[in-house]
């Protein structure tokens, strides 16, 4: 059983005592300590949202300029479809035209070459004709 004497002071004495020291020895460095690192967590973690505030500004800012230079790139690239398209015009019609020009010029030279072909088969025929007729009829005409 318990029994209640002089001794529980003493152990009272001795547990203020203990606490004491405890307290100055442990629990205070401990304290620091512990204070220290939630500042050093603490100023991390602002150093690391700062640092992510800039990366979105610098991302935002990059996507900005792609943007823009994809706009810039497409009208590029619209502008040199339209002037190759206007320089096919351009060689069409010229292609066109020394074409247009050079089957006129085989149709002219096919014309006369048949308006020649044309005498010549009228000549040739009409001789053929009258040596025709100067064997069927049997004199000369």
């Amino acid at each position: 059983m318990i029994n209640i004497d002089w001794t529980i002071f003493l152990q009272f004495a001795n547990f203020v005592i203990l606490m004491l020291i405890l307290n100055v020895v442990l629990y205070r460095p401990l304290r620091a300590m512990l204070s220290s690192r939630r500042e050093t967590i603490e100023g991390s973690q602002a150093r690391v949202r700062g640092l992510e505030a800039q990366i979105e500004e610098k991302m935002a800012r990059y996507e900005e300029k792609l943007q823009a230079a994809k706009l810039k790139g497409n009208q590029e690239k619209a502008a040199l479809r339209q002037a190759a398209a206007t320089e096919e015009a351009g060689i069409l019609g010229s292609a066109r035209e020394v074409a247009t020009a050079r089957l006129q010029d085989v149709k002219d030279q096919v014309a006369v070459a048949a308006t020649a072909a044309g005498h010549k088969l009228k000549s040739d025929a009409q001789g053929l004709a009258t040596e025709i007729a100067t064997k069927i009829m049997g004199r000369a005409l």
